[in-house]
């Protein structure tokens, strides 16, 4: 696989490349400057399941603010920066586990050398990242329009302009809101380079629809053993681009552990909330999770007779509802029959004694 072969990078106490795990990130929508409320958010997000942070720095005060937020959390932190690249050596200066810049748009060649020199002296990794819709106009009139070719090019281009200045630390993020084109970005560049690549579908829109685009995405590209570090960029709650990002990756198998929750679509033979309850179980499951370690636990929430305990059967744990009641099963066994309103609480009762 491409992700096997990718260079080692640092990134604080975390390491990606070279066959590590592809870790998750999401990036804080608080003012960075504001640092209760953005470590609120950051500790929030790790209890899910991120593991790096980008924070943005467009400001004096919002690189003032690296250092005690540094202190609150407990993953790394990238400074996503654009335009200033006083912004860039602030945030380097106060503490950034790694940058994010586009070389192109941090104020030319010189500022550009002066950037990766400070990043070079403390061994900070850059990430050079270029998305569809600012690629450069040379590149729109030569490939006739925004392609994924024209995409590959600027990208190398940043990055020889980065190892021109002396620094080959870097991490790469090549991103479009059109699917398909980020996906053909990703096979053109994966055996162009060493570095390794942080994936995404940019701008992918709402929760259902955004999920929907970067499920697809991200399965083709992850799939294909193309990515090191990815984040579900949704407009929404970051906390969901992280349940998100943990559900593709155990999806393709590449994320193991914790408890998966499997529900029927229901039916005209449903005679229980099911949806409500399925629902219910996936918030218990979150909520027990943050204090229990379960792994690799799945549990069944059916809704029939007909179906339901089979399917339940196969699971380490389940309900099958039947006329206002459902039976509780445990590794493949009828345990007891309960009111539905009973069903929830029992299924947390076995989660929290789970092993016991």
């Amino acid at each position: 696989m491409f992700r096997d072969k990718t260079k080692v990078i640092h990134i604080g106490d975390r390491v990606i490349g070279g066959g590590n795990p592809i870790l998750i990130q999401s990036m804080t929508n608080t003012p960075t400057e504001d640092v209760a409320a953005t470590v609120a958010q950051i500790l929030e997000l790790e209890s899910e399941g991120c593991e790096i942070i980008r924070c943005t720095v467009p400001t004096q005060a919002a690189a003032d603010a690296i250092p005690e937020i540094k202190k609150q959390i407990h993953i790394p932190l990238v400074a996503d920066i654009h335009f200033d690249h006083k912004m860039a050596l602030a945030a380097i200066e106060k503490g950034a586990d790694k940058i994010r810049i586009n070389p192109g748009n941090i104020g030319g060649p010189e500022k550009l050398r002066t950037v990766v020199a400070a990043a070079k002296e403390r061994n900070i990794p850059i990430r050079v990242g270029v998305n569809s819709g600012s690629l450069e106009t040379n590149l729109v009139d030569k490939y006739h329009g925004v392609t994924a070719e024209g995409i590959v090019e600027s990208a190398l281009d940043k990055v020889h302009m980065i190892e021109d200045a002396g620094y080959d630390n870097m991490v790469i993020s090549i991103k479009s809101s059109d699917v398909m084109m980020c996906v053909k970005a990703h096979e053109l560049i994966a055996d162009k380079t060493p570095y390794p690549l942080h994936v995404g579908i940019t701008e992918a829109g709402t929760l259902t629809r955004g999920n929907i685009k970067s499920s697809v995405g991200l399965g083709i590209i992850l799939n294909q053993g193309i990515g090191d570090t990815i984040r579900v960029s949704l407009t929404g709650a970051p906390i969901e681009e992280v349940r998100s990002a943990k559900e593709i990756l155990k999806c393709l198998g590449l994320r193991r552990g914790g408890v998966e929750v499997v529900s029927c679509p229901t039916c005209g033979r449903t005679k229980i909330d099911l949806i409500g309850l399925a629902g219910q179980v996936e918030d218990m499951v979150r909520e027990v999770t943050k204090t229990k370690k379960l792994d690799d636990i799945k549990v069944a929430v059916m809704g029939c007779v007909v179906n339901g305990p089979g399917e339940a059967k196969e699971a380490d744990l389940g309900v099958a509802g039947g006329v206002g009641v459902g039976l509780l099963i445990k590794h493949g066994e009828i345990i007891k029959k309960l009111p539905e309103a009973e069903l929830l609480s029992a299924l947390r009762y076995e989660l929290e004694h789970w092993g016991e």
